[in-house]
């Protein structure tokens, strides 16, 4: 028994190494700068961004190990390749977002037990060049977000970004007011909204991972647009799932009344998968109708499959 295999695999991967190499420079220089200044100054909001600057170049220096790994071509022992390598870092990423919540939420509950001075105006010095540096960083990576490694990525640069805003806001409090607890207060205000980034995109990964369909597909549109094509008696068996965030495989089982049409029919649905539901990697097992009345399976011999 053998299956007919359509692979037109167009990895967008190629340019990732630009994408992620100058965000990842820019966030690890500042992230030294903010540690330093969040010392120097005391400010509990500005050590929380530099956690998540350092936690940021950890998270871009794995998108870029899992894009670049993903990128390697299909093995004897990977006949896939290594797409999933993307989604795996995706999870290691939120993981760890996860953890730096947790420090900056324990911190935070200790600083509003026991406040500490803080220097106000070099707080606000610091972040607001963290802020400008967060939106260079967010701007680069913005457009390649239908990429779940990216948008990981993205996800901590966001927390950056927002980290940012809050200590600007904290140091200017404190430096007109001399108010210690909106430092804390708002840490804790933004460790929320990254939590609940985070988790959403961590449900994602692990739809990934369980081969869940994905979002934007319907798997009963599909099975009823290649039912309707020319010559396809029914369509069965029925799978679709993601490879990575970029790339979606589908199989299925064609019925047809006559199995000499079923050239024809195969070149229908790679063209109907690829144009309107970007589905890539297509495996499909042609069957006639007698065969199955009979409870028998009849396919088409074809070429190996190649990559």
């Amino acid at each position: 028994m053998t299956h007919e295999h359509s692979h037109p695999h167009t990895h967008r991967h190629s340019h990732n190494d630009h994408v992620l190499l100058w965000p990842l420079i820019l966030v690890l220089g500042f992230a030294v700068v903010e540690a330093v200044g969040g010392w120097y100054t005391g400010s509990l909001a500005l050590l929380g961004d530099a956690g998540h600057m350092f936690s940021d170049a950890a998270a871009l220096g794995l998108a870029w190990l899992g894009a670049w790994v993903a990128a390697r071509p299909a093995s004897h022992k990977h006949s896939y390749g290594l797409l999933r390598a993307e989604i795996i870092v995706a999870l290691v990423n939120g993981l760890l977002m996860l953890l730096v919540v947790a420090w900056i939420v324990y911190e935070a509950i200790e600083r509003l037990q026991a406040p500490e001075p803080v220097r106000g105006l070099e707080v606000m010095v610091i972040a607001g060049l963290g802020l400008v540096v967060n939106v260079v960083v967010a701007m680069r990576l913005h457009g390649h977000q239908h990429n779940l490694n990216h948008r990981a990525a993205l996800l901590h640069v966001m927390g950056d970004l927002l980290g940012s805003v809050a200590a600007l806001v904290a140091g200017a409090v404190i430096y007109f007011t001399g108010w210690m607890p909106i430092d804390p207060i708002l840490s804790l205000f933004i460790s929320a909204l990254i939590l609940v980034s985070t988790l959403r995109l961590l449900r994602e990964v692990l739809h990934v991972l369980m081969e869940g369909v994905p979002h934007h597909i319907e798997l009963d549109k599909v099975s009823a647009r290649l039912a309707a094509i020319p010559k396809v008696h029914e369509v069965h068996s029925v799978h679709v799932w993601a490879l990575s965030s970029e790339v979606t495989a589908l199989s299925a089982h064609v019925v047809l009344e006559d199995i000499n049409a079923w050239h024809e029919v195969l070149t229908a649905c790679r063209t109907v998968l690829q144009a309107e539901f970007d589905i890539d990697h297509v495996t499909l097992q042609p069957e006639t109708v007698s065969a199955l009345n009979n409870g028998e399976v009849a396919c088409w011999l074809t070429q190996p499959h190649t990559h």
